[in-house]
């Protein structure tokens, strides 16, 4: 099971869109958009930021205000989802609860006609993708809340699409299941050649799963990049923020960011290296994380304070209160566009 080889352009390019609902406050303000085809690439944003109705306005369940939406190529702004080449794969899953697995993938074949054998090769073919097949005589009342999510996976799969959309589709499970899915999805994803546009709010699932994220903020796309890009290279402070935790202080007439893990921390007193920078200060307050540990640093003489994450096994014994300075080199500090 593996995308067409005969599309052309990107898997999705979206230009100019607008979108704004009964209140009159736009949504989307003006996203222009290129999603590569066989990749995984997620929309990633808080509530209300404007990536579930991109999501939506790509999947035509939506019309925008403005703009254009273009799938392999061809313009589809105008067109209803069933005639887009794209399945969408939502948080609640949508089984059909008096219907076996395999009938609940088979299903949107049976409506376009399949034959009833082919159905049950390409619905079996699914189950096994997502690790199912043997099961797919069950209903879906049977299964687990992650057995449940695979077979919507399968349904979404079995018709071969060249997109495949994901509105948040662990939402509901457990964070270990949560993140075992996500291994899943970005192996099939991997060996289907699919393209998958995924979102989320979570910033780890995004940077875990993802080929390339959009970050939104308030209806526009603050920055698109490689997960390493973002993090490593944020074109602003929301993203800056958004993507991991950070340390960002004022420097002239912009911001500078330094991320907790570039801090490390040492001795009351401490005298730094040439090329390093010391915040002497008192642990405000102390996360034990497993295998890392989280502390706040606050200064005796100023009211900002610094997150430092450091190895747990190497702060034991500290605790709030204690004085000591946190210490970083001068390279890890990134400034930030103005």
């Amino acid at each position: 099971m593996t995308v067409s080889s005969s599309q052309t352009g990107p898997a999705v390019f979206l230009t100019g869109l607008t979108k704004s609902y009964g209140h009159g406050k736009p949504v989307l303000k003006g996203i222009d958009l290129e999603i590569r085809r066989s990749e995984f690439f997620t929309l990633l944003g808080p509530s209300g930021s404007g990536k579930t109705t991109t999501l939506r306005l790509i999947g035509g369940f939506e019309l925008p205000d403005a703009g254009e939406v273009f799938l392999n190529g061809k313009k589809v702004t105008p067109l209803p989802p069933y005639r887009r080449d794209v399945n969408t794969m939502f948080q609640d899953y949508a089984l059909f609860p008096h219907m076996s697995l395999q009938d609940n993938v088979a299903y949107g074949m049976k409506i376009r006609g399949v034959s009833a054998a082919e159905r049950h090769e390409r619905a079996q073919q699914a189950l096994a993708m997502v690790h199912l097949e043997a099961v797919g005589d069950r209903r879906p009342a049977q299964l687990s809340g992650g057995q449940r999510q695979r077979v919507a996976l399968a349904r979404a799969l079995v018709n071969e699409p060249s997109l495949i959309l994901l509105d948040e589709p662990l939402g509901a499970l457990d964070l270990k299941l949560r993140r075992e899915m996500q291994v899943e999805l970005k192996r099939i994803q991997k060996q289907t050649g699919i393209t998958f546009v995924y979102v989320t709010h979570d910033q780890e699932e995004a940077l875990s799963m993802s080929d390339r994220i959009a970050v939104f903020s308030e209806g526009v796309i603050e920055q698109v990049g490689t997960p390493q890009a973002l993090y490593e290279h944020p074109a602003s402070a929301f993203v800056a923020r958004f993507i991991g935790s950070s340390n960002i202080f004022p420097d002239g007439d912009g911001d500078i960011l330094l991320r907790p893990e570039d801090v490390r921390l040492e001795a009351e007193g401490y005298v730094p290296a040439a090329e390093e920078q010391v915040f002497p200060g008192f642990i405000q307050e102390v996360s034990y994380l497993g295998p890392v540990t989280r502390c706040v640093v606050g200064g005796p003489e100023t009211e900002h304070t610094l997150t430092v994450v450091v190895p747990s096994r190497g702060v034991r014994g500290i605790g709030e209160g204690m004085a000591v300075s946190a210490v970083w080199s001068s390279s890890s500090v990134y400034p930030l566009p103005r």
